[in-house]
C-alpha cells in the first residue's frame, strides 16, 4: 500500500484524479487535547476495485504541501465522497479554507435509501459490499509514527469499499428520483457558516434554567471569553472551565480571587492567572451590560401551546411516511418539529422542501382536518375527509 509523503507525489496522484468521475476521502485526525482538529492521515481511492489506485497520505511528513488536494477539491468536474462528511469538512474549511465541491455523503444518501437513523460505515460494508471491517484500529493514536500496518489496511478500507457504497447509492438514488433530496441536504455541509464558530454566539448552546436577562447576559460573556481563549490557544473549551462551571459562574458573580475559590466545579487552574482574571472581567461586563443590550431568549417555542392529540397523530403520520418511503424519520421531521406543528408554527424544516413532498403537505392536510388516520392490519393508512 502506498504512502504519499511528498507534495510531488501528491500532485501527481491528483493530476492522475482529475480525469475521474469522483474520488472516494477519509481522514484520521486527533482532538481530544485540542479545540481543532489535528490531522493526522488522509485516504484517497480512485474508481475501480484495484487497491493500487488507493493511498495514503501522510500530513505529518516534513515538507508536504496539500495544496495539490486543495486544488483537486476545487475542481468541479470530480465528485468528492465522504462518509459522515462533517468533521472532515471542517478540518478543510478551518485549515485551508476550502470546502470540496461537489461533494457526496454516502451516510446522507443512506438515510433517504432507506438504511436508517445515521448509519455507519461499517453497517454500509456489511450490506452493500457484502465484507467485514476490523475496527481493532479505530481508537489508536494516529499522530504516531510510523503507522502501523494494521492502521495502514483500515485506514485504507475506509475508502475502497466507499467506492461501491457510492456507486450503489447513486444508482438508488436515480432509479427513485431522490438525487435532489440528497443535494439539498448536503447544501448545508458545503456552507462555511456550518463551520464557522463565533465566541460572541457561543452562549447560544449553554443549556440554562434561567432565562432572566442578566444572568444570560453574563452567560453570554462567560461563553464569549471561553471561546476565544480556547481557540486562542487552541485547547478544548473543557480545559478552560465545563458548562456546568460557567453556569454556576453566572449564578454566583464572583468579583474577586477568593470568590473563585469558593466554586465548587471551577477547575484549580482556572482559579487564578489569565483564566481568572478573564472570568471576573466577563462576569463585570454582564452586570453593567446596558440594558437595551441584554440578550432577549426566544421564548415563542417555549410558550407553543402544543395539541397533545394532534402531536401524536402527527407521529403516527411521521411512521406512516416513513415506512411507505423509506426515509430515516428523523431526518424527515425531529419531535421538536411535530411539536411546533401542532402549535400552529408553520416556519419548520419539515414543512420545507423535500420533507414537504413526503411529510409536510399531508401533515398541513391532517392539522386542517382534511385527512384522517386509519389502521389496516401492521399498517396506518391516510383517508380522504
Amino acid at each position: 500500500m502506498k504512502t504519499i509523503t511528498t507534495t510531488e507525489e501528491l500532485a501527481t496522484f491528483c493530476e492522475g484524479a482529475k480525469g475521474q468521475a469522483y474520488i472516494t476521502v477519509d481522514t484520521e485526525f486527533l482532538r481530544e487535547r485540542t479545540y481543532y482538529s489535528k490531522l493526522c492521515l488522509l485516504q484517497l481511492a480512485l474508481p475501480g476495485r484495484d487497491d493500487s489506485t488507493a493511498v495514503l497520505v501522510d500530513p505529518l511528513a516534513e515538507g508536504l504541501s496539500l495544496e495539490p488536494l486543495m486544488d483537486l477539491f476545487r475542481d468541479t468536474s470530480v465528485v468528492k465522497v465522504f462518509h459522515a462528511a462533517r468533521q472532515d469538512l471542517e478540518i478543510f474549511y478551518v485549515d485551508h479554507g476550502v470546502i470540496p465541491e461537489p461533494m457526496f455523503d454516502t451516510q446522507v444518501a443512506a438515510m433517504v435509501c432507506g438504511f436508517g437513523e445515521q448509519v455507519g460505515y461499517e453497517t454500509l460494508v456489511k450490506r452493500i459490499a457484502k465484507e467485514g471491517l476490523d475496527k481493532s484500529s479505530r481508537f489508536t493514536d494516529w499522530s504516531r509514527r510510523p503507522l502501523s500496518d494494521a492502521q495502514k489496511v483500515y485506514a485504507l478500507a475506509d475508502v475502497t469499499y466507499l467506492r461501491q457504497i457510492y456507486e450503489f447509492l447513486s444508482v438508488q438514488l436515480a432509479k427513485s428520483g431522490r438525487t435532489p433530496w440528497v443535494e439539498e441536504e448536503i447544501t448545508l455541509l458545503t456552507n462555511p457558516e456550518t463551520y464557522i464558530t463565533r465566541p460572541a454566539e457561543a452562549w447560544l448552546k449553554i443549556k440554562t434554567r434561567s432565562t432572566a436577562p442578566r444572568f444570560l447576559a453574563i452567560v453570554r460573556e462567560l461563553a464569549a471569553f471561553r471561546e476565544s481563549y480556547a481557540q486562542e490557544r487552541n485547547i478544548p473549551r473543557s480545559r478552560v472551565y465545563k458548562d456546568d462551571a460557567l453556569v454556576e459562574l453566572a449564578s454566583t458573580k464572583p468579583q474577586s480571587y477568593e470568590d473563585l475559590g469558593r466554586s465548587r466545579l471551577l477547575l484549580r487552574e482556572a482559579r487564578k492567572g489569565d483564566i481568572a482574571d478573564g472570568i471576573i472581567a466577563a462576569v463585570t461586563r454582564g452586570l453593567e451590560c446596558p440594558k437595551e443590550d441584554l440578550p432577549q431568549p426566544d421564548m415563542s417555542r417555549d410558550k407553543m401551546q402544543v395539541n397533545p392529540a394532534l402531536a401524536d397523530l402527527l407521529r403516527v403520520l411521521l411512521k406512516a411516511k416513513t415506512e411507505s418511503s423509506g426515509v430515516a424519520s428523523k431526518l424527515i421531521a425531529p419531535a421538536s418539529d411535530l411539536d411546533a406543528i401542532a402549535a400552529g408554527l408553520r416556519d419548520v424544516q419539515a414543512l420545507t422542501g423535500w420533507r414537504r413532498e413526503v411529510f409536510g403537505a399531508e401533515a398541513l392536510r391532517l392539522c386542517e382536518g382534511r385527512i384522517a388516520l386509519a389502521a389496516k392490519g401492521n399498517h396506518v393508512e391516510v383517508i380522504e375527509i
